[in-house]
């Protein structure tokens, strides 16, 4: 009797658990359907705390993720570029240069990882809104001609020519010009540096500058003899500086001392003056007289380009200052012999 009663004790509590584990089965059943079917209805939303470009994206949608990162794109595409080069400065954006974002391939990253996480981790983290502090890259490049365009107009914006040394005469007056560099940008050096800054998402940028040397600096000017025949003077300069000052005599009514920017081919101590004109004014002297007092060269003569033109020494101290000659330039014997050393053929010789 009382064995077969506590049988039936035995047989009643495996029922009530029989009954309990089946309420607990069903239950988690229900529960897991449920969160089955939460996470199936959250698998087009990212993960909380994934970010894109530094942009926060967790529960967005594909296409809200995408307006959120592009907006968060546009900010650094549209943040003024300020790019100088040889004391010229422009403003251009990441965007004018060619500049894009892949938005659309980081959200699609963004998505995925979030798929990729297990189940039990999707639901606990959409649950309870835990992030789970992924950050996604966002991928920004130069396409198009958008850098060699910029800088292709920079060139000619910042070449600047070398100018080169010179003597000249300008209104009457003997005008000294100092050589003076140029620049020109360095073009490919510019596109590289100019792409590492976009790439860096840097706000300045400074563009290389090669420097182009003049042809001809002021230590090339050398030695110039300039001869005014208005007032009859002559001026010797070394490079820039004056150096001597002499009183000369040029050509008389009739004849001719030409301008023009003439060069010492050949200079000659005690020189053999050989008649240049034995058919008209030198019709009644010698084919040639030698050195001595009676030269009409003097003691010392240098010899231009300018055919028969000379600057020469003279006896006749008289015509000094004068127009008195047949077109050669006449000095002092004690000015001419001071000039001679001091003046190498080649050197330039303007008369004005």
């Amino acid at each position: 009797m009382v064995r077969g009663r506590h049988i039936q004790h035995r047989a009643r509590t495996w029922l009530v658990v029989a009954i309990a584990v089946g309420i607990v089965l069903v239950a988690l059943g229900g529960v897991s359907f449920a969160a089955y079917r939460y996470d199936r209805a959250s698998s087009d939303r990212i993960l909380p705390g994934v970010t894109v470009g530094g942009a926060e994206v967790g529960g967005l949608t594909r296409a809200e993720a995408i307006d959120v990162v592009r907006s968060a794109a546009e900010e650094r595409l549209m943040r003024p570029l300020t790019i100088q080069a040889a004391g010229t400065s422009w403003s251009v954006t990441p965007s004018e240069l060619g500049e894009t974002a892949d938005v659309e391939a980081a959200v699609d990253r963004a998505l995925a990882q979030s798929a990729s996480a297990g189940f039990l981790t999707r639901v606990w983290h959409r649950l309870r809104d835990e992030p789970v502090n992924i950050a996604i890259d966002l991928t920004f490049s130069t396409t198009g001609s958008g850098v060699q365009d910029f800088v292709s107009n920079a060139t000619s914006d910042v070449a600047q020519s070398p100018r080169d040394a010179s003597v000249a005469v300008l209104d009457g007056k003997v005008t000294f010009v100092h050589s003076r560099p140029g620049h020109a940008l360095g073009v490919h050096v510019a596109a590289r540096r100019l792409q590492s800054a976009l790439a860096e998402g840097s706000t300045t940028v400074r563009l290389p500058v090669n420097i182009v040397r003049p042809k001809i600096p002021d230590a090339k000017i050398g030695k110039t003899i300039v001869v005014d025949r208005t007032i009859n003077k002559l001026y010797f300069y070394n490079r820039f500086d004056l150096i001597h000052t002499y009183d000369v005599a040029t050509a008389a009514d009739g004849y001719v001392t030409p301008a023009g920017d003439w060069t010492i081919v050949d200079k000659q101590e005690n020189p053999t003056w050989t008649n240049p004109a034995p058919t008209t004014w030198g019709a009644d002297l010698p084919a040639s007289i030698p050195p001595g007092p009676g030269n009409p060269l003097g003691t010392r003569a240098f010899y231009l380009n300018a055919p028969g033109i000379r600057i020469h020494g003279t006896y006749d101290v008289g015509s000094i200052g004068t127009h008195a000659s047949h077109g050669c330039i006449r000095m002092l014997i004690p000015d001419v012999e001071e000039l001679y050393p001091l003046v190498p053929i080649g050197t330039r010789v303007i008369v004005f």
